[in-house]
């Protein structure tokens, strides 16, 4: 089987046939479970100690433990590997690709998923500027216990390897890579071996694989088992990434990693980590790095460290793709991308996204000290975005696959439920901590609802003032101006209106052209257009034509090498004699506008912080031509 014919078809076996089973496997547990993996470094801690007083006693140590093995089961394996990683948009993954699936299947597109969509992608930065500092303070705060001495330097360390994290994004992480999946790997060895030794303190444990214990603990506890559930869910944390990374290397590489390694280091971790605070009730502190041998505690803080690291570059990566995906479906403005890759397209560094997540990292690592006080935050971003995953899942469910009724209920209100109590357990920790990602997330929610309603009248404002384009082209034929050679390319978002740089040329130069293009650019629902779909071309007669380029929303826009396409379909044209006529607008605010003055005042902003259209779409600089106006919106 030849990659040309696996490729339109199965992107499954695109990916296997591209890089090789085993190798994707390696890649994805160090990108796909560097979170989930570090969890064991506070989740079972911070449950224990929620527990009260008696963190130690049998009873609650079985039941919490029950609790993350169930949680672990049902939210991980049955939720997101076996319905969840099934919903991908030609093989891509991450909660706007399943928006985009869902609102597509849908009679009218309606808003309310697209609300959902921009909602889940709030969450997801919110916890992304989270996941850095709780994993790499959880880490650091291994010193303690190899060196109490040394316990004022945690903080320190920990923005400092911060700082050198996010100094680097800029070079790329191509070259450091390599090493994550090998380094990954041995972590999850690392916490299989260390916790299978120690059930042997106690191997009665192992009982908590019976789901009972949780039953009665809740039963039994109903007045700290909110706070339990809160930290419990801290077990969980990262199995999104699983839906996030699924278009790097597809769905069969990250199922055989979970079964095969991951899942089963983790429940080893878990009962080892219970069966020795069993035996040594005095040693809950960090149970962890406690139940390590002396020799052992200093190679498994910085193997912890490195794999917290990797844990934070799979975010900080997930960050930047989940914002060009948000731009390019024009949820946010344009921003600076930099191609740190010559071969992989996906690999990116966006400067303005960078400073943002180090800034609020660096800041939540000072204000809150320790990984037991930043546990307070984690979690509600991440149980609002899995809950409105298991919504936008039931849409595909009925819509696309075609379930019954009954059956989609079946599965869906069992996650649904599981995914409100843990929300519900993670709100009662908003005053703590919580709101830091709920703020963030609203923030950016409201910058992506203004972005959207912004365009929208600026667009209804331009349209009111365009002359269709048959009129201008019609007017012309009667009376044409004089013709220069070469070729103009006129950019307009309006496929239908005259492009308002072609009137203000003709107002200013008063010559056409001898070939002028009107030329947009659309965003397709799938992540990536096949080039046979991506240039349709419409000749009016031998001086104007249209063109539409289509580029799926995972792709980066440029417009030079797509025009090459063109050739195919009859446009001759020599870009060293092309210009690209662009229309720089100034937006000037309004009291009687469509929004809100302060609400103007913020689009204004973004437009004007947004990145230009000549480095966005790929233009050759030297061929541009800026023509600018004034709107009121």
């Amino acid at each position: 089987m030849t990659y040309s014919q696996t490729r339109p078809d199965d992107p499954e076996l695109e990916h296997e046939y591209r890089t090789g089973l085993p190798a994707l496997v390696l890649a994805a547990l160090g990108v796909v479970y560097g979170d989930i993996g570090t969890s064991p470094l506070y989740a079972f801690r911070e449950a224990l100690h929620a527990t009260g007083g008696s963190g130690a006693d049998r009873e609650n140590v079985l039941g919490v433990l029950s609790l993350i093995v169930w949680a672990l089961t049902v939210v991980v394996t049955l939720k997101y590997v076996c319905f969840v990683l099934k919903a991908d948009n030609r093989g891509e993954g991450g909660t706007l690709s399943l928006m985009t699936l869902a609102r597509q299947s849908l009679k009218g597109r309606p808003k309310w998923v697209l609300v959902l969509g921009v909602a889940g992608a709030s969450l997801f930065l919110g916890d992304a500027i989270i996941t850095p500092a709780i994993s790499v303070l959880s880490a650091v705060e291994g010193i303690q216990v190899v060196a109490p001495a040394l316990s004022d330097w945690v903080v320190p360390v920990t923005l400092s390897i911060i700082a050198v994290l996010f100094f680097v994004q800029r070079f790329g992480t191509g070259g450091v890579a390599s090493v994550f999946g090998p380094i990954t790997a041995l972590w999850f060895v690392v916490l299989a071996i260390s916790g299978a030794i120690h059930i042997f303190d106690d191997p009665s444990v192992l009982g908590a694989i019976n789901p009972l214990h949780a039953l009665r603990y809740i039963a039994n506890n109903l007045g700290s088992a909110i706070a339990v559930l809160g930290a419990v869910f801290l077990a969980v944390t990262g199995a999104e990434a699983l839906y996030v990374d699924l278009g790097h290397f597809g769905r069969r590489p990250i199922v055989v990693a979970w079964f095969a390694l991951v899942f089963p280091s983790l429940l080893l971790n878990y009962f080892g980590q219970g069966a020795f605070v069993l035996a040594h009730p005095g040693m809950t502190t960090h149970p962890f790095f406690e139940m390590h041998p002396e020799w052992a505690r200093l190679p498994i803080v910085c193997l912890a460290t490195a794999a917290t690291v990797i844990a934070s570059q799979a975010v900080i990566s997930g960050a930047y793709s989940l914002v060009r995906q948000a731009m390019h479906l024009n949820l946010l403005p344009r921003l600076e991308i930099l191609h740190t890759s010559e071969t992989h397209s996906g690999q990116i560094f966006m400067p303005q996204v960078n400073s943002f997540l180090f800034i609020f990292v660096a800041a939540l690592v000072i204000t809150f000290q320790s990984s037991s006080g930043l546990s307070a935050a984690y979690g509600i971003a991440v149980t609002g975005e899995m809950l409105i995953t298991s919504i936008l899942l039931f849409v595909v469910m009925r819509r696309v696959w075609n379930w019954t009724l009954a059956g989609t209920l079946v599965v869906i209100v069992p996650l649904t439920l599981i995914d409100t109590g843990f929300l519900a357990a993670n709100v009662a920790k908003f005053a703590e901590g919580g709101w830091v990602p709920v703020a963030v997330a609203c923030t950016m929610g409201l910058i992506m609802q203004t972005w959207t309603a912004g365009r929208r009248l600026l667009a209804n404002r331009t349209r009111a003032d365009e002359i269709s384009l048959t009129t201008i082209i019609d007017s012309l034929d009667r009376k044409k101006p004089p013709t220069v050679s070469g070729t103009a390319i006129f950019l307009t978002s309006d496929i239908e209106g005259a492009p308002t740089a072609l009137l203000h040329s003709l107002k200013h130069y008063k010559v056409l052209h001898e070939q002028n293009v009107i030329l947009s650019v659309v965003t397709a629902t799938t992540p990536f257009v096949p080039d046979d779909e991506r240039i349709t071309l419409e000749s009016f007669n031998p001086l104007f034509s249209r063109i539409v380029i289509t580029f799926g929303y995972m792709e980066t826009p440029n417009i030079p090498r797509a025009l090459n396409l063109a050739r195919k379909l009859g446009l001759t044209f020599d870009i060293m004699s092309t210009s690209f006529f662009l229309s720089r607008r100034t937006i000037l605010p309004s009291k009687k506008g469509g929004m809100p003055f302060w609400q103007d005042r913020l689009f204004i902003a973004l437009s004007r912080n947004a990145g230009n259209a000549t480095d966005y779409f790929g233009l050759p600089t030297g061929r541009v031509v800026e023509l600018g106006l004034q709107t009121v919106i």
